[in-house]
């Protein structure tokens, strides 16, 4: 099994120094590249402190800088805040200056409040996202591009530098509902799963994109395909489980919002959606997934230093 961490940039207490968000970063990517990860998965948002990341183009760059072996994924480019072209020439150069270890993860965004920020209307996302993500791929696979699109509109613009990796760096897609995973697997991207469904959900899920991809004439064997799980590990069970709940709160109130219904959004996240408890209980429930959700790649976003810790020392080496 292939691991990789979910890098988020929260800063919950902000008489900490935003910068101190940063250097521990850095210190992280040091420590994947020593220790065995496979990438980091840099994630992207706005206008929030549940994660402030603004550019994960110009964050891969620093995490390039101070690794030698360590991909650098990103999960995602929000692709319909960008104007494509610039989207083409930012992850190519990382790719570049990476020396060849970019994973290009596209998703089209969820929040409300960024796109309302950028001035671009929620039910325009999905078609801008999809006309984005088709002007990058003809902007590194052609000399010169040329596109006619509700949104672009570009005549014979020669796209510089092109990716290093031929013909371009490995994509994925974030998918998480039926219509984004059946138009990932229709055109026969690989995916990347949410860390904010259940663990039944991402195995039904998971199940979904096989059977499409098939459906859509594509090879499904031999994929890697990212499952993104939020993970709280102590040597205590019940602090983990604590770690967990204090994870799910920050989530929750300072990004998801509710998620509607009965049932409280922060005890579903506690019970049904992070993996929590000593190292040898977290991975025993890793390996349940790889049985029952077909995870051949965990994206591992852990919820305390601590997490990321035993993690580190304890689980990885059982996994790669």
């Amino acid at each position: 099994m292939k691991v990789g961490v979910l890098q988020f940039f929260g800063w919950a207490d902000r008489n900490t120094p935003l910068e101190h968000v940063y250097t521990r970063a850095v210190e992280r990517f040091e420590i994947m590249d020593d220790t065995g990860y496979d990438a980091v998965w840099l994630a992207e948002h706005h206008f929030s402190s549940f994660s402030v990341c603004p550019s994960v183009h110009m964050m891969g760059t620093m995490a390039a800088a101070r690794t030698k072996r360590l991909r650098i994924g990103t999960a995602v480019s929000l692709a319909a805040f960008y104007n494509p072209l610039r989207l083409a020439e930012e992850v190519a150069l990382l790719d570049v200056l990476s020396g060849g270890r970019v994973n290009w993860g596209a998703g089209r965004g969820f929040s409300v409040g960024e796109f309302a920020a950028f001035g671009i209307p929620v039910e325009e996302s999905v078609e801008r996202f999809r006309e984005t993500v088709d002007v990058v791929l003809k902007a590194w696979a052609e000399a010169r591009v040329s596109h006619e699109g509700r949104y672009f509109n570009l005549h014979d613009v020669e796209v510089l530098p092109k990716p290093l990796q031929a013909p371009h760096p490995p994509v994925w897609m974030a998918a998480t509902s039926e219509s984004a995973i059946d138009w990932a697997a229709g055109r026969g991207f690989s995916i990347l799963m949410d860390p904010h469904c259940t663990q039944t959900e991402l195995s039904e899920k998971r199940a979904l994109y096989g059977r499409r991809l098939v459906e859509a004439g594509h090879v499904a064997d031999g994929r890697d395909i990212p499952m993104a799980r939020l993970i709280a590990v102590s040597h205590s069970a019940e602090r983990a489980k604590l770690v967990a709940r204090r994870g799910a709160a920050w989530t929750v109130g300072s990004y998801i919002g509710g998620l509607g219904g009965a049932r409280d959004p922060v005890e579903r996240y506690v019970d049904e959606v992070i993996l929590h408890g000593t190292p040898a209980s977290v991975l025993d429930q890793i390996l349940a997934l790889k049985e029952t959700a077909s995870m051949n790649y965990l994206m591992c976003a852990p919820l305390s230093q601590e997490s990321f810790d035993l993690m580190t020392l304890e689980i990885l080496p059982k996994l790669v």
